[in-house]
């Protein structure tokens, strides 16, 4: 079984969006010696706290500083680009870093309504996804005498194509064009087996997959105690209160005590965002990410861990890597 990781990039209260991109390259360059197979990273926007909004920039700096780990989008939000363009984008990563790159797309368009209007789109555009991914799909074929357009470089490169989702509308896409796919579960857990179900039972073998691949991703907040694990996972959680109030901002440092920082109901709201979390030492933490996979019948697992400390998050993919290869 095939295990990834996601970065967001994340930029703390004491950090820079300089910092956060060093470090993604350290986790990528920590990863590919523990085993893992794929590093992601996602594209948000205006979010002081996360620094990969130029998601196709980040991968290409994390892949100059990894030698073999496989770099992808989770994901270039379709909706926000032209398909030619991400095509093209791609293309140039995979020209670069042959053979290592992914292309993760998602529907969302990862920002709020003012920024979406400074990227020059619509809300309206997300209904074009559907379309837009057949259209960057043509870009990454080979191409035809008679094409006025080609993607150089991107066509005919066969760069993976994955769709990405948090409801069962890109498990069906997903199913239909006979693509894998990836659920967010790490932060919209209500319909993870429903979209798992829709993607398999729907499936339809095509030039890219004969049968099903569907990745799911959970937390991952490992630790030497504990305590420790679940003092990493507060800055998560204050994360998810803030968002909710309507105050996104860095990561903030953690905390001992989360029931200071909100109140029950926020407390609960951001543990029901985290419901697919393993928090604990490497027994708890195992117990977790084997009932997570065992449940989902998934074929490749993604973790991620938005943690404060570099060194701690580090120790958490390093505690979960074991886990893994104890598999």
């Amino acid at each position: 079984m095939k295990y990834s990781l996601l970065d967001l990039a994340p930029v703390t209260e004491e950090g820079t969006a300089a910092t956060a991109l060093h470090n993604a390259a350290d986790i990528a360059q920590h990863a590919e010696k523990w085993g893992y197979s794929r590093f992601w990273m996602a594209e948000h926007h205006n979010m002081e706290g996360i620094a990969s909004a130029a998601t196709a920039v980040a991968l290409g700096y994390v892949a100059s500083k990894t030698e073999h780990i496989r770099v992808g989008s989770a994901g270039i939000m379709l909706p926000n680009h032209a398909p030619f363009v991400v095509a093209e984008q791609f293309g140039t990563l995979d020209a670069l870093y042959p053979g290592r790159v992914d292309l993760g797309l998602g529907r969302a368009p990862g920002t709020d309504g003012a920024t979406l209007r400074a990227l020059r789109r619509t809300p309206n555009d997300a209904e074009n996804f559907p379309r837009d991914v057949q259209e960057l799909l043509g870009y990454l074929a080979e191409a035809q005498p008679a094409d006025v357009i080609k993607a150089v470089p991107g066509y005919g490169q066969k760069i993976p194509v994955w769709l990405l989702g948090s409801s069962t509308f890109g498990a069906q896409l997903a199913a239909h064009l006979g693509l894998p796919y990836a659920f967010a579960s790490h932060f919209a857990p209500d319909y993870l087996h429903h979209a798992l179900k829709a993607y398999r039972e729907n499936f339809k073998p095509s030039q890219y997959l004969d049968k099903p691949y569907a990745a799911a991703a959970m937390n991952v907040f490992a630790a030497d105690s504990e305590t420790d694990a679940r003092y990493m996972m507060s800055s998560m959680q204050q994360q998810f209160i803030a968002l909710r109030r309507g105050m996104p901002g860095k990561l903030k440092a953690p905390v001992e005590d989360i029931s200071r920082v909100g109140s029950p109901q926020e407390i609960a709201g951001a543990n029901h965002a985290l419901t697919y979390t393993a928090v604990g030492t490497k027994d708890t933490v195992s117990r977790h990410i084997n009932q997570f996979i065992d449940d989902t019948g998934i074929d490749e697992l993604i973790l991620t861990c938005h943690g404060y400390d570099h060194d701690a998050r580090l120790r958490s993919f390093e505690i979960a890597s074991e886990v893994l290869n104890d598999r």
